[in-house]
């Protein structure tokens, strides 16, 4: 047997096939901007990527992109299975709110503020809130069959306010051991939120990418009716996964208050619906519904939360901090776009490739070909009914 030469088409056939795949997939841009931005900071700032280990901590820039990722990641995760299905959420920061100042106030007015009992009470009594209004959502988009956007809308116009009357409009501050390792503790060595993060990622990936789940998810996104047709329950899956971003909205919500000991009900959580959402659209993930990517969920949190800490770490004001994300995200959409990459596809094919040389060095071997004047005539087609060989006269004589 030889082996095929490289410059066997065959032989490159694999290789150039998955060459092809790679540029067609949305979250290659998605890590070559996130790649930009690193190799930024490691131009403008090298100490960026330094870390440290000190009382048995982990400490560094990229430590602290990681960590303060984590909520807006946890909510990314269930917001892609909501966008799966051709839904959308813009209530989990509102869900967020309610369920810091829930915990934060059973906290403050408990007879030992400072006891575990209190710090576990507060927590079950918050991630219940969570499920509630998760339930609420989910009921109104599944059962009533009311508009994802608009039934959410609701929630995130009355959730602030429920948060307010829930806290009497101040701002509630709390010390609670429990929840000061929630908010700045380590485990192992690497911060708490890191690995609470880092466990419901896998959780969720173990269960919609090992299982048929996933792929039921992706059916109802599709086409909801034909998934109801064929077998899939619909609205119990559309159903579950409000509950579910319901509920990792509750759990970020006590690490948002729990990293400044304090539940703000106007503030905590403003606008993290718009980040979740564009952290799962830059991964790759349409708004249309169907397939998902977590990795690629990943990567535009990543994204995000590095543009945030590459700003504040060069002095500039919070306000470019927006600016900067709308040119980043403009730039990673383009690419991602269908006709710029078919634009750029067309542009390198655009350069024929020089013929080949013939072996004496003179001009390769040119095709022959008639002249254009000179270029036989196509046979006119039998007509049923005539003698082949006969000309039109000969036929009406006939």
């Amino acid at each position: 047997m030889t082996d095929r030469p490289a410059s066997d088409p065959a032989a490159r056939r694999p290789a150039d096939g998955l060459v092809a795949r790679a540029r067609r997939s949305p979250v290659l841009w998605a890590v070559a901007a996130l790649a930009v931005l690193l190799l930024f900071n490691l131009v403008a700032n090298p100490g960026f990527f330094a870390l440290r280990f000190q009382d048995g901590h982990l400490f560094g820039n990229l430590v602290n992109v990681v960590k303060n990722v984590a909520p807006v990641l946890l909510i990314a995760v269930g917001m892609t299975l909501v966008i799966a299905t051709r839904g959308i959420d813009l209530s989990v920061g509102a869900v967020l709110a309610i369920s810091g100042s829930v915990a934060f106030t059973i906290v403050e007015g408990a007879d030992d503020p400072s006891s575990g009992g209190t710090a576990a009470l507060a927590i079950g009594v918050a991630l219940a809130a969570g499920l509630v209004l998760g339930a609420w959502n989910g009921f109104l988009v599944s059962v009533v069959g009311i508009q994802p956007i608009i039934a959410t809308l609701v929630l995130m116009t009355a959730g602030r306010g429920i948060a307010m009357l829930i806290t009497d409009g101040n701002i509630v501050t709390a010390e609670n051991p429990v929840f000061d390792w929630l908010g700045g503790g380590y485990l192992a060595g690497v911060p708490v939120q890191i690995v609470i993060t880092g466990l419901v990622l896998l959780l969720v990936a173990v269960l919609t990418r090992r299982t048929a789940l996933g792929v039921l998810i992706e059916a109802v996104g599709v086409n909801p009716a034909a998934a109801r047709l064929a077998g899939v329950r619909a609205r119990s899956i559309t159903f579950t996964v409000y509950v579910f971003i319901a509920l990792v909205a509750a759990v970020a919500g006590l690490m948002v208050t729990a990293n400044v000991s304090a539940a703000d009900a106007n503030r905590a959580g403003l606008f993290i619906e718009l980040d979740a959402i564009l952290a799962v659209v830059i991964g790759g993930t349409s708004l249309a519904g169907g397939r998902y990517s977590l990795t690629g969920t990943v990567i535009g949190a990543l994204i995000l939360q590095t543009l945030t800490t590459t700003v504040l770490t060069m002095g500039l004001p919070d306000e470019y901090i927006r600016l900067f994300k709308a040119v980043v995200i403009i730039m990673v959409f383009l690419l991602q776009a269908p006709r710029v990459r078919a634009a750029l596809g067309r542009r390198r094919r655009r350069d024929p490739a020089p013929p080949a040389a013939a072996p004496d060095g003179g001009p390769g071997p040119v095709a022959a070909s008639a002249p254009p004047d000179e270029a036989p005539a196509a046979s006119p087609a039998t007509v049923p009914g005539t003698v082949p060989g006969r000309s039109p006269q000969q036929e009406v004589l006939r």
